[in-house]
């Protein structure tokens, strides 16, 4: 009846396919290699996640994401902020993006796609633009150290997915805001008529989105070890792959957070 079922057993049956004709599969490195793929795309298919709750797409998302890197290495590099002053600016950057898209389409009524479209070359050249297609190299040896420290096989990078998608599944399934979002995606007219704010529910779901892939863009820099301009440029599809995959219906009103990650891994 869940979802996340059955992709839980072709998971499971999947690795020990694979384990048993390539041992090499389940030894710690891989292991490693794998949850550091998975923990970042983790974030990314989140952000994509709660706007397809809510009926609408979010093209800008890899925009988003590389925009929020390279300003949060620039700031460290060119105007030497502390890395906690770095990651709030970042975080604020993100919100604001979000903000943008989701204002926006309430205020103009023109479809999210349309909107995030333009919003995506928005903050891509604006990306472009700081960092004239060079990377930020100067990057501080903590956010290297935990870009790539370990934890015998499990990275200290999937702490903040595992925590996001705790998080989401919580407001998603257990708090009013979730479950408004998915009201207003199965059907708008119903929602508004409950009394359910179009606006509210659209800048809130936007700008969360835009919270997420900026933590997203902060992940890679950590795990990159810089700051480049292309990061965020491969995340379109599989935001909305793996989301598809748990089962979450693009016309909105049926998103599954376990699932979602099921279908990152």
């Amino acid at each position: 009846k869940k979802d996340w079922f059955g992709l839980g057993l072709v998971i499971i049956l999947g690795s020990i396919v694979i384990s048993f004709f390539k041992p090499a599969f389940i030894s710690p490195f891989n292991l490693y290699v794998l949850m550091l793929s998975v923990s970042l795309m983790l974030v990314v298919a989140m952000s994509q996640m709660i706007i397809i709750a809510i009926g609408q797409m979010n093209l800008s998302v890899g925009a988003i994401g590389g925009l929020v890197a390279i300003s949060f290495t620039g700031l460290m590099e060119v105007y030497d902020l502390s890395i906690f002053l770095a990651i709030f600016i970042g975080l604020g950057i993100g919100v604001i993006c979000g903000f943008i898209n989701g204002y926006i389409t309430v205020k103009t009524g023109i479809s999210a796609f349309i909107i995030t479209l333009a919003t995506l070359y928005i903050f891509k050249g604006m990306n472009l633009g700081i960092t004239e297609a060079q990377p930020f190299y100067d990057i501080p040896e903590s956010v290297k150290y935990f870009g790539n420290a370990k934890f015998g096989p499990i990275p200290y990078l999937i702490v903040i997915p595992l925590i996001i998608t705790f998080l989401m599944w919580f407001l998603m399934n257990r708090t009013t805001l979730g479950r408004y979002m998915l009201a207003y995606g199965n059907n708008i007219q119903s929602s508004e008529l409950m009394g359910i704010s179009s606006t509210r529910i659209v800048v809130y779901a936007h700008i969360i989105s835009g919270l997420l892939a900026s933590i997203g863009g902060m992940l890679v820099v950590c795990r990159l070890q810089l700051g480049t301009p292309n990061i965020g440029d491969s995340w379109l599809l599989p935001s909305f792959a793996a989301p598809v995959i748990g089962g979450a219906i693009l016309a909105g009103g049926k998103v599954d957070v376990i699932a979602t990650a099921f279908g990152v891994i």
